[in-house]
């Protein structure tokens, strides 16, 4: 038996033998009456009605203690031992309003519910104004996915590295959390990069879609430098005389298909890739690195750009092998038919994107 409860004759006995109603009635007229003036009530009165509702409440129906708790949530000075005590309820109708809310909690004590309870009570405490970057290391260790992506979601909540580490780590196997994490304000360039480099590409587009303009050029210029990044080094080639040899046709009119083909048949890589350069539009010293990587795919997919006719994509396919390989007819086959299921405009896609690199 508590000091308090000494105070208020047969209060006691309620607390040890009272049913469930009448301990629920009790709770809710002690509760009455702090309400009823609690922005006066002086700290010393606080805890008064603190020990008088902590023996009462726990034993009270379950409709009376969720009442109490969603009611106790959204006062600055509640009870701190009741509402620490409704906090590590295990029914979650309960303890969620004060979780959600209540300013009365501490750091230590919601620390301890992350670390001890269940997914709900995680769940209902990502709904807090503010989430310390402590609180939300545990958060993110813990939580299932509904818990981390409402996390992410706070804007209050901060995170810290290692935190921000995690999430993105458990980003690359969720898309919305992507987008969540994705959109926060507190996102460092290297963090963003780091999301985008395990982010399928249809995210990162719907990424780009709801992010505020300037995110946006943040992700085109992320997205530049994981491309580049991927790319062999460059330039490897001088292009000078190639360059002169391509201006000259294009102030002739000549600059177009057939003289590409020329340049591919004649074995001249550096006119054909210059010519191409000009073609399309892709910056040269892009386009050279695109096409010294290990696959010709960047050929089919301008080829399909320009329009260009099979031979003459064949042609540059030729060219990229080299005179000193030769692919076998099969793998030219294959070439073909991926060639022509290449839509025009996941094509134009692609290269547009190769065109922004120039621009950032």
């Amino acid at each position: 038996m508590t000091v308090a409860t000494s105070l208020i004759p047969g209060l006691d006995e309620i607390v040890r033998r009272g049913d469930l109603r009448k301990r629920s009635d009790v709770a809710r007229a002690i509760a009455d009456l702090f309400f009823a003036d609690s922005a006066k009530l002086r700290p010393d009165l606080v805890d008064l009605f603190d020990n008088l509702l902590i023996d009462l409440v726990p034993h009270a129906e379950l409709a009376a203690r969720i009442d109490l708790a969603e009611r106790f949530s959204k006062i600055g000075n509640a009870p701190r031992h009741l509402v620490g005590q409704l906090a590590r309820e295990n029914e979650i109708q309960v303890a969620a309003p004060v979780l959600r809310r209540s300013p009365v909690l501490d750091e230590a004590a919601l620390l301890e519910i992350a670390r001890f309870k269940g997914q709900g009570h995680l769940l209902a405490m990502t709904e807090r104004p503010v989430l310390s970057a402590n609180l939300t290391d545990v958060l993110v260790e813990r939580g299932d996915r509904d818990v981390v992506r409402r996390a992410a979601g706070n804007a209050g909540a901060k995170f810290s590295a290692g935190g921000y580490s995690e999430l993105i780590k458990r980003a690359s196997k969720d898309g919305v959390l992507t987008l969540k994490i994705g959109q926060r304000d507190d996102l460092s360039g290297d963090q963003l990069k780091d999301l985008l480099g395990g982010t399928l590409d249809v995210i990162r587009r719907r990424l780009t879609e709801v992010v505020k303009p300037a995110r946006q050029m943040e992700i085109r210029r992320a997205m530049t430098e994981i491309e580049e990044a991927s790319l062999p080094p460059g330039p490897r080639r001088d292009y000078a005389d190639a360059q002169r040899t391509v201006l000259n046709l294009h102030r002739e009119g000549h600059l177009g298909e057939s003289a590409l083909l020329g340049f591919a048949k004649a074995h001249k890589y550096e006119e054909a890739i210059a010519a191409l350069s000009a073609m399309s539009g892709v910056k040269l010293s892009v386009l050279d690195r695109l096409i010294a990587g290990d696959r010709y795919d960047p050929i089919l997919i301008l080829g399909r750009v320009k329009n260009l006719g099979w031979p003459t994509v064949r042609a540059l396919i030729l060219l990229w092998y080299g005179p000193q390989r030769m692919p076998a007819d099969a793998d030219i086959e294959a070439a073909r038919v991926n060639f022509t299921k290449l839509m025009p405009t996941t094509a134009e896609r692609v290269v547009n994107f190769w065109r922004t690199r120039q621009t950032i």
